[in-house]
Formats: structure tokens, sequence, C-alpha cells
């Protein structure tokens, strides 16, 4: 079978590594040639990602002598899919002998002092989605560290070696497609959130139950609605996380060699 075939793929080639890449992250993956990809068409259980800015495919590559498994594109709830479809990507991740996943996303800044064009790490999130992908089964995951406190500090670390700004708070994730009223984003910061977006939470979730260890970042496009007089695109997203894509890779060259 050619979904048997494409996982013997991702198996052999034993990635330290997988970092899921999120709206206008795409290009933070190396270009060179030589680096193998693999279509999520190859693959029965993997949904398409239908949004711009996501390419559905892996990409096999090095960084700093760390083998990584890029997925460039996730699934979303908005897109009509389920949150067992949504987090397919981490089980076949795990599938694929996978131990440790980053998860990126592009955020809108709850945070007065984090300006688009940067980097938060996510210390803890708030799943506002109204649904969990362990829904069906009595699995009661402890989500005390659901982002691993060792990940953190070593990002932290390296973040500092390389004079990178790097902020640290609390994401929260909800349904979307439409973006935050004004009065939704006074509530999300009374509730302590620093971001707001519409992925990762769910991943997280899955991540955990399966004993994966997770670092999440968020990659500040915009200002959220009643912060900044400007209207939210999706355009707007996508540009400001090409633009920011240099500083993340600046961090994965610095960070993975000692994680």
């Amino acid at each position: 079978m050619k979904n048997d075939a494409a996982l013997n793929r991702l198996r052999v080639w034993r990635a330290n590594f997988a970092i899921v890449l999120g709206s206008g992250l795409s290009n933070i993956v190396p270009t060179d040639e030589r680096f193998e990809r693999i279509s999520y068409s190859e693959f029965d259980e993997l949904p398409r990602p239908s949004v711009p800015g996501h390419a559905g495919q892996f990409v096999l590559c090095e960084i700093g002598g760390a083998r990584v498994l890029f997925a460039q594109g996730r699934i979303h709830l908005y897109e009509g899919r389920s949150a067992r479809e949504v987090t397919s990507l981490v089980r076949l991740l795990a599938q694929a002998g996978v131990k440790t996943i980053i998860l990126t996303n592009a955020a809108g800044s709850l945070n007065r002092s984090f300006e688009p064009g940067q980097w938060m790490m996510i210390r803890d999130h708030i799943n506002l989605t109204g649904t969990s992908p362990l829904l069906g089964a009595p699995e009661f995951v402890d989500m005390t560290q659901a982002y691993s406190p060792r990940l953190r500090e070593l990002f932290a670390r390296a973040a500092g070696a390389a004079r990178l700004v790097l902020h640290e708070g609390v994401y929260a994730g909800l349904l979307g497609p439409q973006y935050e009223t004004p009065a939704e984003v006074r509530m999300l910061q009374t509730l302590g959130a620093d971001a707001v977006g519409m992925s990762t939470v769910l991943e997280v979730i899955q991540a955990r139950a399966l004993g994966l260890e997770v670092a999440g970042f968020s990659c500040l496009t915009n200002i959220a609605a009643g912060i900044s007089a400007t209207t939210l695109s999706h355009e707007e997203v996508l540009q400001t996380g090409r633009g920011a894509a240099d500083a993340f890779e600046r961090l994965l060259a610095a960070a993975l060699p000692i994680l």
C-alpha cells in the first residue's frame, strides 16, 4: 500500500524532531532540492489542507546536525474537520517514530508589549475550541506541563545566545475562521491569554496523550481586534509570517544542536 511505503520513508529518516509549520511559515524550510519531499496525499488518513499558506507536504532535512521532519501545513476545525481529523498529523508523526514535536502557528497579539513580527514561546494554553481529540475514550491526560519545561528552558537559552526577541506567554485556541471581536479580545485578556489563534491546542492534547514532548511557538502576525484600528486579513498574516521566518530559522539553528 502507498500509505505503508510513505510511512516507511518517514521512519527510515529517524528524525530527531518534527516541526509543524503554521500559516505563512513554510519558507522556514531550507530550499535545497536534495531534501526529500513527501506529499500529504501519500497518506490515506491525512486530509489535504485547503487554506492558503499550507503546502501539505513533509520535508526531510538537517539543521545543525539534527535530523528534522518539517510538516508544511495543517488542518483546522474551521475547514469543517473533526478534532480527530485535525490531529491525524500528530498521530502519523508518532507512528513515524517522532518523540519530540515543535508546533508553530500564526497568532494575534493580545499583549500590548508583544509586537507583530515577533515570536512568543507558548508556556500554556486555553482550549476554547469546544472539543478534544480524545473524545470517545476515557483518556484522562495530565496537562499540567503540556509544553515541556525542559524544551522551553533550552529554547530561551538559545534565543538569548542568538540575541533574538522571544516572548513567553499563554495561547488561546479558538474555533475560527472569523477573527475575534474587540469584546472577545478583552475577554481573552481577562482570562490571561497573550496570543490568540485557531490551531495548536488540539495537537498538543493529542501529542501529550501519545507521550510526545512538546514545544510551541506563535508568530505574532497582527495586533488583535480592538487593540489596533487596522482591519485584519489573512494576507497580512501570511506576509508577516514570511517576514518573521528568518528569526525562527536562527532560533532553530541555535537551539536544535542543544536540545
